[in-house]
């Protein structure tokens, strides 16, 4: 009775907060600014799919805004994923080191490849993958050997399959950056590919460093539930311009440029976004600074309200500034997140717990995995509560 007394108190709150709705999404995208005006603009130039002014303005201004050396737009965040990873050097039969606690495109990708993810646990601050657990899963199951090739004279190598450990793909969840230098570094020593998967943490930093810069390469989203829209898209962003030159080339079916001939100098992918979807990408990010404003203040509020009830609200990890993409409370089990669940969703608030751990599902239940206690613990006690801008 307690219990469901609180949980009618914070639908209360959230109805407050989103005043006149009979249904209060999870997430949804503002269109407040010139995406109208851009997308007529890109209709009239006739230039609507994967050529166009808006695709190299939306790259550019991505990569002023993440800091990035460079970047390069795609079609999706999972495809940018896959192409990270396959210039990464990921291979068949290779093994990638990844979080349990992440939405499947994670993995997807990486299974894309034909390599298999190891799942290591997460921190319990910043709900992404722990360097302390990551760095236990090496030492432990790993050895180094050495390799002919100058360019990688060592590699990591699993002791028990002997597939060696080509890369690590942590995910800022929800936008709270992990642990992300300390990851970094391990990597580094390891000889181990890092591709940050940002899909979700655009705007979010990390010691004053915008996530995605850390690793080799990084990605991000831009699907309809993001802080910014492109209806869907994703970005590869990376400090190395042949890595940049080389995604560019892969995702636009590795055509040769000609002024007329139309030859391919390797097997390619129609992974470029369309300019349709770039032009609506330039007039979102024009107001990204708002609609972090508005996140975060939402957050705050949030971050007052529950700590009135004694309810745990995942808040920043030290050292970062998240974009709190999703916000996000833990309640004390199972049973009692999903009888809060399901009194949202009686009242028309759309919470949602996270997403099945990947070592569960029936594709992924074969793969390598250390100790998960704090990701399934975490599985069985969080809520995503309404989390979309408000201006």
């Amino acid at each position: 009775m307690i219990m469901n007394t609180k949980y009618k108190e914070i639908i209360a709150h959230i109805r407050s907060l989103y005043p006149g709705r009979e249904s209060i999404p999870l997430h949804e995208p503002v269109f407040a600014g010139n995406e109208k005006k851009y997308l007529l603009d890109c209709i009239d130039s006739t230039y609507v799919s994967s050529v166009g002014k808006y695709v190299d303005k939306f790259e550019s201004m991505i990569r002023d805004y993440t800091g990035a050396g460079y970047a390069v737009a795609t079609v999706n965040g999972t495809a940018a994923l896959h192409i990270a990873l396959k210039l990464a050097g990921v291979k068949a039969g290779d093994l990638v080191i990844t979080q349990p606690l992440t939405y499947i495109a994670t993995c997807n990708a990486i299974a894309y490849c034909g390599a298999e993810p190891v799942f290591t646990d997460i921190a319990e601050k910043s709900l992404g993958m722990s360097a302390e657990k990551l760095e236990q899963w090496l030492q432990e199951n790993t050895v180094l050997e050495q390799t002919s090739d100058p360019d990688l004279p060592f590699r990591r190598i699993e002791k028990t399959s002997h597939r060696p450990v080509s890369a690590c793909v942590p995910m800022h969840t929800f936008g709270h950056p992990c642990e992300i230098d300390r990851i970094a570094e391990i990597c580094k020593t390891s000889n181990i590919a890092l591709v940050e998967d940002s899909a979700e943490s655009l705007g979010s930093t990390y010691k004053g460093k915008h996530t995605g810069n850390y690793g080799l390469m990084g990605v991000f989203s831009f699907n309809g539930n993001k802080t910014i829209t492109t209806g869907g898209g994703g970005m590869i962003i990376t400090g190395d311009e042949s890595l940049a030159r080389l995604a560019k080339h892969l995702t636009t079916q590795a055509r040769t440029p000609h002024g007329w001939k139309i030859e391919h100098d390797q097997i390619g992918h129609n992974y470029r976004m369309p300019n349709l979807n770039a032009a609506l990408g330039c007039a979102q990010i024009e107001r990204i600074g708002d609609l972090i404003r508005s996140k975060r203040e939402l957050a705050g509020n949030y971050a007052e309200f529950f700590r009135g009830l004694d309810i745990p609200f995942v808040t920043e990890p030290a050292d970062s500034q998240s974009n709190y993409w999703l916000n996000s409370i833990l309640l004390d089990n199972e049973q009692e997140r999903d009888a809060f669940l399901q009194l949202c969703h009686d009242n028309g608030v759309l919470a949602r717990p996270c997403w099945a751990l990947m070592h569960n599902l029936p594709m992924f239940r074969h793969c390598l995995k250390s100790g998960l206690t704090m990701a399934e613990s975490i599985e069985a006690r969080l809520v995503n509560i309404p989390s979309g801008a408000r201006l």
